[in-house]
């Protein structure tokens, strides 16, 4: 071999190596960007729940009013997140994604001001129709602009901001109205958004994407809708409405329970929150490798969400006393967190191509029915003191959505 050659092929690792590197900082960028517009909403669905103790407080509400607040907000943003996907999929993803950060502008700005249930019935109207859209332009980028080796990953990376964002809710809101008061806690959120939304506009050229168009193999153009005629489409949707039940249950009212059965103090049952969240934000990272090594997608989200339901039911009894039942509430982000990046390679595989949009905003609306019904449906308990009912009633829907993940993986061989 002479020396012509050996430079040629030293030239063309070279070219390589820096095409490689090139790609890295180009995916993880536009991860970075996805992610940090993830964590934005999922902060925003704890906009009202977090001061849930002084709605109550101030204007005399119960934890059904209150729970109805919650439903609403996930209705708006359920049936719109349905319909934002066919958005998505003929405008593309970035202008509804800066739409939606200008709508949490003015959430909070509304937020700041309200003076009864008529005000925060608004709001939540107004943080539903700013969040739905989140899913289907997210997971679009993501498909996308970043390559498929990676894909996993990035997944995981979702997963992980949407938990770090529910995690650094509490700190942020609660922490800034302790010191400030909570009406400047919600201004304080008003800039954060508005950041965020300057930063996404600076970099928008990484988060353009192409509108597609699904051609059949046969050549005719397929209806919009003719993905809502494949099952494993709502077998899919029924996972995400079950297994996010839970997560609800948790979230809306993981603190009153602390306060009502163990005595814990509003900043304990706080910090519980917000490790279950870093618990689960934890877990997504670790699942992020188990996504990438395991294809049978559909085996690992049951297990998960089999372990957590046995750990729920346990948080239930009672036995575990305050401490033990904040640790294993906690520990619980943690498990159900492992199975989130296999659930999004789960939908992956169901979804034909051109309908990223249209798929990821119909079953992803199945995240905000849960959501939706589960506050009105376990808020009734809280009025009447079943407090370890409600521990009980998280478990068995999460056991519900083990059979879900089983009967997607079935029709997609995942």
């Amino acid at each position: 071999m002479g020396y012509d050659d050996v430079m040629t092929q030293a030239d063309t690792l070279n070219t390589f190596s820096s095409a490689t590197q090139v790609a890295l900082r180009q995916d993880a960028s536009v991860i970075g960007l996805v992610g940090l517009a993830h964590a934005s909403s999922h902060f925003a669905h704890l906009l009202v729940p977090l001061l849930f103790p002084v709605f109550m407080k101030e204007f005399g509400l119960s934890f059904s009013e209150l729970g109805l607040l919650t439903s609403v907000f996930f209705i708006v943003s359920g049936v719109g997140q349905a319909c934002a996907g066919f958005v998505v999929d003929r405008l593309g993803a970035r202008p509804v994604l800066f739409t939606s950060f200008g709508i949490f502008v003015l959430v909070c700005i509304a937020a700041s001001r309200v003076n009864g249930y008529g005000d925060l019935m608004f709001v939540a109207v107004l943080a539903g129709l700013g969040n739905c859209p989140f899913h289907p332009v997210d997971f679009t980028i993501l498909n996308q602009r970043v390559s498929a080796p990676r894909l996993g990953h990035a997944f995981s990376m979702h997963g992980l901001t949407g938990n770090l964002g529910w995690a650094a809710a509490p700190v942020f809101l609660v922490g800034i109205g302790s010191l400030v008061g909570w009406r400047n806690a919600y201004l304080a959120a008003a800039l954060m958004y508005v950041a965020i939304l300057v930063l996404l506009v600076v970099q928008r050229d990484k988060l353009h994407t192409e509108v597609l168009v699904h051609q059949p193999s046969e050549g005719a153009k397929e209806h919009d809708l003719a993905f809502l005629k494949r099952p494993v489409v709502w077998w899919c949707f029924a996972f995400f409405m079950f297994s996010t039940m839970t997560l609800s249950l948790v979230q809306n009212y993981a603190v009153s329970i602390l306060k009502a059965v163990h005595d814990v103090s509003f900043n304990a049952a706080t910090v519980t929150l917000t490790a279950y969240m870093l618990c689960a934000a934890f877990g997504i990272f670790v699942g992020g490798f188990v996504a990438a090594r395991k294809p049978n997608s559909d085996a690992v989200v049951a297990v998960c969400m089999a372990v957590g339901a046995l750990m729920l039911a346990l948080c239930g009894t009672g036995i575990l006393g305050a401490t033990g039942t904040m640790v294993v509430l906690a520990a619980t982000g943690f498990a159900t967190g492992i199975g989130a990046p296999s659930r999004d390679m789960m939908v992956k595989k169901a979804t034909p191509k051109g309908a990223t949009g249209r798929v990821y905003g119909t079953v992803y609306s199945g995240f905000d029915v849960g959501f939706a019904v589960s506050p009105l449906l376990f808020g009734a308990f809280m009025d009447r003191g079943w407090y370890n009912g409600v521990f009980y009633g998280a478990a068995f829907v999460l056991l519900v959505s083990v059979a879900t993940a089983l009967g997607v993986g079935k029709r997609t061989g995942s």
